[in-house]
């Protein structure tokens, strides 16, 4: 039987346990980064500047799609959270002002722009509405922030050249800007009486599910997928 001696014995002890303590250093060392890291990743914000039909006009705040958006986000796993910067009877001009305190506040990564419908109902002359909608998309833009454009559609009875304008005044400048586009929120909601309320303008709760699946094929390819930087 070979002896050992008792020093050695030791020696090898404690560098074992040296050994193991450096390994779990190591570890917690890693663990800490990793945890830093995702810590200091700022959340994304989606500022959703529209009017009645994102304010949700007429139905619970839970119940409206900006709501359901933020849900839906959250239950995918995205990180994002969704400032409501919307105020019922805006017009294209009054979005455009208040766009840049908002961008300056809120540092979006994404901006959906849902302007113009007021502008179309009160037949203001579309010129202007056509440039507040180009500054506020140059705005947001400028920003580093990527644009949803959601186009709406007027009644017949506003007469057909200006109704049409209207339409084209949306594809137009999505067209010119590559922008995602939503050529007709209300496309499948409008003529449902069952999804609309009386005035027969806006959306009731049981329309806005069907707002939000007009929008998001639209904003999920702008989307950061769950899980990276």
């Amino acid at each position: 039987m070979v002896n050992i001696p008792s020093g050695l014995v030791t020696f090898f002890v404690r560098l074992s346990a040296l050994s193991t303590l450096i390994r779990f250093i190591q570890l917690a060392l890693v663990l800490a980064f990793v945890g830093t890291a995702a810590a200091e990743q700022p959340q994304r914000t989606i500022i959703v500047l529209g009017d009645s039909l994102s304010a949700g006009y007429g139905v619970k705040v839970q119940e409206g799609w900006v709501s359901l958006l933020a849900k839906r986000l959250a239950s995918e796993g995205y990180g994002y959270r969704v400032v409501n910067a919307s105020v019922s009877g805006e017009t294209t001009q009054g979005g455009l002002a208040r766009l840049p305190r908002a961008l300056q506040t809120h540092k979006p990564a994404i901006v959906i722009v849902e302007l113009g419908g007021n502008d179309g109902l009160r037949g203001l002359p579309l010129a202007a509405s056509r440039e507040n909608l180009r500054k506020t998309i140059e705005l947001s833009l400028a920003a580093r922030a990527q644009v949803v454009l959601v186009g709406m559609v007027i009644p017949p009875n506003y007469g057909q050249r200006y109704g049409q304008e209207f339409r084209d005044m949306f594809a137009t400048l999505a067209k010119k800007q590559s922008l995602a586009f939503v050529p007709f929120f209300l496309d499948n909601v409008a003529l449902e009486p069952k999804l609309m309320q009386a005035d027969g303008i806006h959306p009731n709760a049981a329309g806005q599910p069907q707002m939000l699946e007009n929008l998001w094929p639209k904003l999920k390819p702008l989307l950061v997928a769950p899980g990276k930087p």
